[in-house]
């Protein structure tokens, strides 16, 4: 099932696109085993997603640990930790 993964701040200038509709493996069933198959698809991606401790992740535009399952997920938002002020 294809998921809109989404890509803000300098996870996308890494990527070098704010976005990409892809159909992750059958076992990328939670958000980190997607980063790790992510990773793969190119040397932005790899970039990207080297230190986990950098990532946030939303489900369905709901924040979700990198643990988190994906199933019937329709996106995927990755973005570095937000601060307030």
């Amino acid at each position: 099932m294809a998921i809109d993964f989404v890509y803000f701040a300098w996870v996308r200038e890494a990527i070098g696109r704010d976005g990409e509709r892809l159909d992750p493996p059958a076992d990328a069933l939670t958000v980190a085993a997607a980063l790790d198959w992510l990773s793969t698809l190119s040397d932005g991606h790899a970039r990207a997603f080297t230190d986990r401790s950098r990532i946030r992740a939303a489900i369905d535009q709901v924040f979700a640990p990198l643990d988190a399952p994906i199933t019937g997920a329709r996106e995927i938002a990755l973005f570095p930790p937000v601060t307030g002020g």
